[in-house]
Order: structure tokens, then sequence, then C-alpha cells
């Protein structure tokens, strides 16, 4: 490989790249959506382990939909490109279109292990004195699978790296690359994980008066060949192989190629006032930034979309063992809440696939070299060489 400067985000590795019309916002990361916070947490061998290479590479990410999920509800709903993943509470979202939890990104083997951290959250934090949790609580978990550069049987993902991530969610830039339930994770066969981006349409309010609202995604990278890896149209991975960068699996001989090719989780989140069935629409169009990359949907590969806004207050229900409720059940009550026409969302859509477009490249441009189980080795994408091919061709 070439000398690779450090690692940078794709704006700054190739500025004249086409990443659309949309501004992003100032972080052009998730985290831009007024409200909405996240934190990553990456896992690695215990310092001081005699093992040469890191067995474990594995991590969680944390996304809160708003600082108060446990008071307020917020509206959601997903799309499933292809559906050989998990995505918890999906029955739920999809029953009422209400996200009303944490949202965790981790690896195949921990969603059990991250959907109980966010009940124990709950018990720790939001128990009344009798230790019952009254809110409605569905906890919401995605995943991908590390298991090539992450050893899948030690189940390093504990229920308290999901407590210390909610606690210490933020409203920073979502770090990217080898970073929280990207740790471990592949994409095009170069070393994936983590990216974010976001964009910001204007728009009015409710009034008429002008008013931003803010579009932001984070991926979970782990999909895809070398073959299809396009940048802005140029088909990258396929002049990165013609050129001599091999694959960045490097297989021991005769080791078989891994297993499953891929999966994508996509989180987009707004402050635009959309319904539940515009959130599904939203999180479709995440479809069409993956397809600009190279995503295909493969048979094994679990492209997961979910999107939430967090411009209308809904209520959490209350789940209470020994009051009375403060809704009855049978007595309907009239909930205000604001909605964006459907006439107008064209350029949300736009947003969500340029940002999703963009998070993808960020996760392979900031991922690094990395060695893990059995001393399988994936390398890091090239950005000089891709800064060449790339710009060779605009």
């Amino acid at each position: 490989m070439s000398h690779s400067p450090p690692r940078q985000r794709i704006r700054q590795l190739i500025p004249q790249l086409w990443l659309g019309k949309w501004p992003t916002g100032p972080l052009n990361s998730i985290t831009d959506v007024p409200g909405v916070l996240s934190h990553t947490e990456s896992i690695h061998n215990p310092p001081g382990s005699e093992e040469k290479s890191s067995d474990i590479n594995t991590g969680v990410t944390v996304i809160l939909p708003r600082p108060d999920w446990y008071k307020y509800s917020s509206f959601g709903g997903f799309f499933s490109f292809n559906g050989c993943g998990e995505l918890t509470s999906s029955h739920w979202l999809n029953e009422t279109g209400l996200l009303a939890s944490p949202i965790v990104l981790t690896t195949t083997s921990s969603v059990g292990d991250a959907y109980r951290g966010i009940l124990e959250y709950a018990v720790q934090y939001h128990s009344n004195a009798d230790k019952e949790v009254d809110l409605f609580l569905f906890p919401t978990v995605a995943e991908t699978f590390d298991g090539y550069l992450n050893d899948q049987s030690r189940f390093a993902v504990t229920p308290q790296h999901i407590i210390k991530g909610i606690r210490s969610a933020t409203a920073e830039a979502v770090r990217e690359g080898n970073t929280g339930g990207g740790t471990g994770m592949i994409c095009h066969r170069f070393k994936g994980g983590t990216g974010s981006s976001s964009r910001v349409v204007k728009g009015f309010d409710i009034d008429g008066n002008a008013k931003s609202y803010t579009v932001g995604v984070l991926v979970q990278a782990n999909y895809g060949s070398q073959d299809n890896l396009r940048i802005g149209g140029v088909p990258v991975g396929q002049i990165l192989k013609e050129q001599g960068q091999t694959t960045a699996e490097q297989l021991k001989p005769g080791e078989k190629e891994p297993r499953k090719d891929g999966s994508i989780i996509v989180i987009v989140g707004t402050d635009a006032p959309l319904l539940p069935v515009q959130l599904q629409r939203l999180a479709k169009r995440a479809t069409v930034g993956l397809a600009k990359v190279g995503g295909y949907g493969s048979n094994t590969s679990g492209d997961i979309f979910l999107a939430f806004s967090n411009a209308n207050d809904i209520p959490v229900q209350e789940l209470s063992m020994s009051g009375a409720r403060s809704a009855h059940p049978h007595v309907p009550q009239l909930l205000g809440v604001k909605m964006a026409t459907n006439d107008t969302i064209d350029g949300l859509f736009e947003a969500v696939a340029d940002a999703t477009e963009e998070a993808i490249y960020n996760a392979l441009c900031m991922a690094e070299t990395t060695v893990g189980f059995k001393g399988r080795r994936v390398e890091e994408m090239d950005l000089v060489k891709v800064k060449e091919i790339v710009e060779k061709r605009l």
C-alpha cells in the first residue's frame, strides 16, 4: 500500500466530490438533529492481555432520539431492504409507529445483552419506590455480524456497556470508523464500521415562518464486495483491484471465504414533523444512498433502516402495576400533532439518500487496518489511491 495520510472524512479527502445540493449541519453528524444524543463504546482485549492480536473487536453504539425519551415517545418507521438481520421492537414500531427506547447497534451475538442493558438502565434510573418501571418500554436493538475480526464466543458486550452508553450520550459528533458497534465491521472488503452525516433542508413551520429542518444519518456498515464499491460514480473498488490492492480480507492458505456478505444498519433522525407512515417512506430512501456506493441487498445481508422524528411530544404509555392509569383505555382522548404535507417532503427524501451515501464513505475513510480474531487482517481503504482515482475522473 502507498503511504496514507491521517484518516479523514470524504469531504476533507476529496473536496470537489458532489454529495448533493443540501448543506450539512455544523458537525455533519446525526447529532446535528436537535435533541439527538449518541455515544460509541469500543471493546477490545483487556489491558495486559498476553494475546498478540486482539480477539475481541466489537462494541456498542447508542443513539437517544431525545434526551427525555423515557417521558416522550418519537414517531418512527422502518424499512427492511433485505431482512437477514434483527431489529428488536420492530413489530411494535410497525403496530403503533412509536419509538420509546434508546437505539443500540452492536454485534449479532450481543443483541440479548444490549436488550437487557436498556431494561437494566430503566430499572436503575426510572423505577418507582417499588422498583417497578412504569413506562412502556420495548428496547430497540439492531445488529450486524463482526465474527471475522471478533471472537463471538467471548460475548464481550455486557449490559453495563449499554448503561454506560446511555449515560454518556452527548450531542458531540459521532466518532467514526473502528468505533462503537462498527469496531469489527467490514465494508466492501475494506475495514468499515461507523459513519455519519447530516443535511439541512429549508422549509416553513406551522405558522408559515421560515424554518430549517435537519436530517441526520448514522450507519453501521458491514456489507458489500470490493468489485461493487463506487465513490461519486467512479468504480473505485474495481480500479483498486486492477492496480493490485488485494481484497481487504487477507485469507490464510486453505481458509475459506467468510460466510455472510453483509449487513448495514441505517438510522435516520430528523426534527421535521413527520408521521410514522412518512418515516417509513423516509427510511426507504436510505436504499438510494446505499445503492450509490454499491450495495445491492445480497441474500445474506441484513439491510435494515430505521427513521424517527422527535418533532412531536408523544407521552410514553404508562405500565403501572399498582396504581390507576392516568388515561382510561376505553375513553378516547385527543392529542394534537404536527406533520409536514406529503407534497413538500421531496427535499427530505433527497437529504436521506445523500447523507446515507456520505455516511458510508465516512465509515470507510475513517476506519483503520485491524488485525483481529485468529490473526485475520483487514486493510483500511488506501486514501491516497482513492483520492487519485476519483479526482482523475471527476
